[in-house]
């Protein structure tokens, strides 16, 4: 992810663990609309938690570093992400099921 704080930008966040059936949508949901980013978070049938954020490349930072954490219930073990994909212009956040 370059730099620059103002230019938007999207990324594409797997995080492994203990992430499913603690809240961990939720928690994202509630970071992203807190920090002004808009995509998606989901469950995948392996277990992790994919998540769609776009937004101004510092608060896809600081979304991030959230994502990295997890709620309190959840234990983050691995986080991988794809900073190379382009903006689809969601306009809010939301949870897909």
């Amino acid at each position: 992810m370059r730099d620059d704080a103002a230019s938007g930008g999207a990324l594409r966040i797997r995080v492994s663990g203990l992430v499913q059936g603690v809240g961990f949508r939720y928690f994202a949901r509630r970071e992203a609309e807190s920090i002004g980013v808009n995509g998606y978070v989901r469950n995948l049938s392996d277990g992790s938690v994919e998540t769609v954020a776009e937004g101004r490349r510092s608060d896809l930072k600081e979304f991030l570093g959230r994502m990295r954490i997890g709620p309190p219930s959840a234990l983050v073990s691995r986080v991988e992400v794809d900073d190379s994909i382009e903006p689809a212009g969601y306009e809010r956040f939301e949870i897909r099921f």
